[in-house]
């Protein structure tokens, strides 16, 4: 497996970063289409993805900086911190980052923030999924020791050459593009602003704590089993479940106003 896809001149191009690249236009794409049937300019959305791959982008690195620090960074040229087209976004770093940003431009824009936040969602898991496939490349994020049959080996020079080990890359890839399935059949029949967005939060939580258990790349883990993952993971439920209750209450008290 080789994460360089070809190279021009002394430039490289790798396959982590054309598939988060992929990622990141597939997700734009399918928002700028569903945004008008939200009641939302297709033109915030080309505005508001820009925000996000800038805040997104710093919040994944800083994420994984600290995280990984001691094991990647520490004692190595300190601008291998920016190198991110070598691998290293830590998804919930890039999920705070995206969301403040969100929430900066739709205060400034005035636009409800649960209703293009219903919009984003599903784009969310559409660039995850291929996001995760560039880990894949990249040989980051990689699963425990396994013997199963479905089990995959990275090349010589890899952490855990020559074990075998779980492919969560594709394990999350596979889920993801399934919630990205489910959250487009829900927006269609959404019935008030934050009921997708709810919904995405209370599944990618749910996704990603099964598949932590599979994570072999952490330097440490509490109890022996539990990751940084797992504690955002039970958080980012909670939040689901008040975005989706809070967007059914606010929408209810509009419906009885109006009456």
């Amino acid at each position: 497996m080789n994460n360089v896809a070809f190279e021009l001149g002394n430039f490289t191009i790798t396959w982590y970063g054309i598939l988060v690249a992929t990622g990141f236009l597939a997700g734009y794409f399918t928002a700028f289409y569903r945004a008008p049937k939200a009641g939302v300019s297709s033109d915030n959305v080309s505005d508001v993805f820009t925000w996000i791959i800038v805040g997104g982008i710093v919040g994944a690195r800083i994420l994984y900086v600290t995280t990984y620090w001691g094991e990647t960074f520490e004692g190595k040229p300190f601008l291998n911190v920016f190198k991110i087209w070598e691998g290293g976004l830590v998804f919930f770093g890039g999920l705070v980052g995206g969301t403040l940003a969100t929430i900066l431009y739709c205060r400034t824009k005035k636009i409800p923030v649960y209703r293009i936040g219903d919009v984003l969602a599903p784009s969310l898991s559409l660039g995850h999924g291929f996001g995760r496939i560039g880990c894949l490349m990249a040989g980051c994020c990689y699963g425990k020791v396994c013997s199963l049959p479905w089990a995959i080996e990275f090349p010589n020079g890899h952490a855990t050459h020559p074990d075998a080990v779980h492919p969560v890359q594709i394990y999350e890839a596979l889920l993801n593009f399934t919630l990205f399935g489910i959250l487009i059949f829900i927006f269609r029949k959404r019935k008030f602003d934050g009921q997708v967005l709810g919904i995405y939060c209370i599944g990618y939580a749910i996704i990603r704590f099964a598949v932590e258990f599979f994570r072999g790349d952490y330097p440490s883990y509490a109890a022996g089993v539990f990751t940084q993952a797992h504690i955002i993971s039970v958080f980012l439920i909670v939040l689901g479940i008040w975005i989706f209750i809070s967007g059914q209450k606010k929408a209810k008290s509009i419906e009885q106003g109006a009456s």
